[in-house]
């Protein structure tokens, strides 16, 4: 049977995205807004599927005035308000939650589970209110996902791998993780402009016996990886294209550069967005 090829690429890191099928959704959690939040933001107004989960709430609140210095602070906590704050609720400051209230946003209380993680509440909600035909199209951008506590970032890797079937991107200033499903080849579309040249694929939940790749500067050619062995860690990306194939799931991490991210941009209005 053929396998399907999965096509990736990080033009919302661009201020203008090419024309694609994709349509974008934003998590924020509470670690430091990256910044390029604005830009990812502005990507996601047609889906209107902007989470907040929990504290995340506290840094859109708090940060996201400070990448519009010359501008007023209400002003920029009006026109960046999330659609849903949801988690267990035991970070978000009170007055931030009565804010956001009163401009309508819904706050969903789920302090009752305790087995799930805050980002795994917030992809829960995206994926239900997601109809299944729309899924594949889907892109869930996760900021905050990545530095701080080295629990939160291994149970935010364990959360994209148990939705390996969705496309879930965990980003920080500085870098990038997703997860390449073995269901697929895959394809990812460089955008040197913004991402690389460092990369790495990174096996996980069980070892690769066999992975293949082109476009790297160590190319891989039916290799065998596993923790305790070899990882293609500290890899470099060669040209516009790198092509992946595995027995096993993979993460798939690359650099982010600094700067040429234009975070000033006015968002569409409300009006002239449609799905």
């Amino acid at each position: 049977m053929e396998v399907m090829k999965m096509h990736h690429s990080t033009a919302f890191l661009l201020p203008s995205i090419p024309l694609e099928p994709l349509t974008y959704a934003l998590v924020v959690l509470n670690q430091r807004l990256p910044r390029f939040t604005p830009l990812l933001w502005n990507h996601c107004l047609a889906a209107k599927l902007r989470v907040c989960a929990d504290g995340g709430a506290n840094r859109l609140y708090d940060e996201m005035p400070q990448f519009f210095s010359q501008q007023d602070p209400l002003h920029i906590r009006h026109r960046y308000k999330p659609d849903v704050i949801k988690g267990d609720m035991d970070s978000i400051r009170e007055e931030v939650l009565n804010f956001y209230a009163k401009l309508g946003c819904d706050a969903i209380d789920e302090s009752n589970d305790q087995d799930t993680t805050d980002l795994h509440k917030c992809i829960s909600h995206i994926s239900n209110l997601t109809p299944d035909v729309e899924k594949s199209n889907l892109c869930v951008l996760v900021t905050g996902a990545l530095g701080g506590r080295f629990d939160h970032e291994a149970g935010n890797i364990n959360v994209i791998c148990r939705f390996s079937s969705m496309r879930i991107i965990l980003l920080s200033d500085d870098c990038l993780i997703q997860v390449l499903p073995k269901t697929h080849h895959h394809q990812i579309h460089i955008q040197s402009s913004v991402v690389g040249p460092h990369c790495g694929l990174i096996p996980i939940g069980m070892p690769s016996k066999k992975s293949t790749t082109t476009g790297l500067k160590w190319n891989l050619t039916d290799t065998e990886m596993k923790f305790g062995g070899l990882v293609s860690t500290s890899n470099i990306v060669t040209g516009d294209t790198v092509t992946v194939q595995s027995d096993s799931d993979l993460l798939w991490t690359i650099s982010i550069k600094s700067g040429n991210h234009d975070v000033t941009a006015e968002p569409i209005p409300q009006h002239e967005i449609t799905r």
